[in-house]
């Protein structure tokens, strides 16, 4: 259980850089600051739950890579964001070495 609460945390995570592109449109600044908190508590909570059973280390690695990989393909194909190889690649290495700590 603890792991699929380490992979909720790190989808939420996701929701407060989100949150806060939001939160640059003037007419949306409010709205934009509340989901990025929102989004802020219920990722730290659920790494709080995942941090029982998870050595500290591997959970924040890993909610901070998929926090990482699910911004950065959100910021290219919602906001358009460049998307070359090199960009891609340095996700890869990111997602290739939080597997690399969840199975070592």
């Amino acid at each position: 259980m603890s792991w699929l609460y380490l992979v909720i945390a790190g989808f939420l995570e996701i929701g407060w850089p989100v949150g806060l592109k939001i939160a640059q449109a003037p007419d949306t600044r409010w709205l934009g600051v509340g989901l990025a908190v929102i989004f802020m508590v219920a990722s730290g909570f659920f790494l709080w739950l995942a941090q029982r059973h998870i050595p500290m280390g591997t959970a924040y690695a890993v909610w901070t890579g998929i926090g990482a990989a699910g911004t950065f393909l959100v910021g290219v194909l919602v906001y358009g964001d460049p998307a070359s190889f090199a960009r891609f690649f340095g996700v890869a290495l990111i997602v290739s070495g939080v597997a690399m700590l969840k199975f070592s």
